[in-house]
């Protein structure tokens, strides 16, 4: 569950044209994994990057920064992180270390979500590419000797994500409406973008924010589980609690596809192939399905 409170937004913090590097790679700490995996993506051999939420296995809201953190923080010339009110943490640990050469890129900002908004913004489609294209022009900003290879890399995780959007589409065009619902909303920008309908949607925020459903959202959640109003239950696979279980038995009962999904990105994956599993989970939950 998360809990979303107000959000200082940091800014990008360098401005103009910084010497390349040379052979020194770029420092960059990423809040969550996934945009790691992008950093190492575009920036290849150019960059050194450290992601801070890098376990599947752990439940990302959990997290505490350390002294280690801030130290990691403290050495790095560019930061990536999601914004939202996801990871309030770095802008706490950014605000008390700063720098006039070091870069925030921030996912929420850059693609136009605030505070307030469903923080999982990871999982809307547009926002890896929207990231990345920053990431890159920042990249060559600082080494402009290998901005050629930047965008070329560029070019390549675009053509590869555009495979994942592809098959988002073909689940829109055979499944525009289909009712669908979720213990908590970590996958409803994708849900969105395959043209799923969403319901329940109180009952979730409730539990994201860790706040007591009410009575009816409760009623409603299990009654479209029951009777098959419903055609997919998503689940976070990392936040497992009796409320979930409770609501993973009803659906098994009443033979409703479960597809469980990460906030994190699992050991050994890409954002594609990351990615490209939950979409092949969808599609295969939603075969037969009217």
């Amino acid at each position: 569950m998360l809990r979303i409170p107000s959000l200082v937004t940091v800014a990008i913090l360098a401005l103009g044209a910084l010497p390349a590097l040379g052979a020194e790679p770029i420092r960059i700490v990423t809040a969550e994994n996934f945009y790691g995996d992008l950093v190492r993506q575009i920036g290849g051999t150019h960059v050194e990057v450290t992601s801070i939420l890098a376990n599947p296995d752990e439940d990302p809201h959990l997290f505490e920064s350390s002294p280690s953190t801030a130290r990691m923080l403290a050495d790095a010339q560019i930061v990536i992180y999601n914004g939202a009110g996801y990871d309030p943490w770095m802008d706490r640990l950014l605000g008390a270390s700063t720098s006039q050469s070091r870069t925030a890129l921030i996912a929420a900002d850059l693609t136009g979500h605030k505070d307030g908004d469903n923080p999982h913004i990871w999982y809307d489609p547009a926002t890896f590419p929207t990231v990345a294209k920053s990431l890159a022009a920042e990249l060559a900003r600082r080494d402009p000797a290998d901005a050629a290879e930047f965008t070329s890399n560029l070019d390549s995780f675009n053509a590869a994500f555009a495979k994942v959007r592809a098959d988002i589409d073909a689940i829109r065009a055979a499944h525009l409406g289909t009712p669908v619902t979720a213990t908590e909303p970590v996958f409803a920008y994708m849900a969105a973008a395959m043209g799923l309908k969403m319901v329940n949607e109180g009952f979730q925020f409730a539990m994201m924010n860790e706040t007591e459903p009410s009575a009816s959202d409760v009623a409603a959640f299990e009654t479209s589980l029951k009777d098959g109003t419903v055609k997919i239950l998503f689940y976070n696979s990392q936040v497992t609690d009796d409320t979930t279980a409770r609501l993973l038995g009803i659906a098994k009962a009443a033979n409703v596809p479960v597809v469980g999904v990460t906030e994190t990105e699992p050991v050994g994956e890409t954002i594609e192939s990351w990615f490209g599993q939950q979409v092949a989970a969808v599609r295969a939950a939603l075969a037969g399905q009217p």
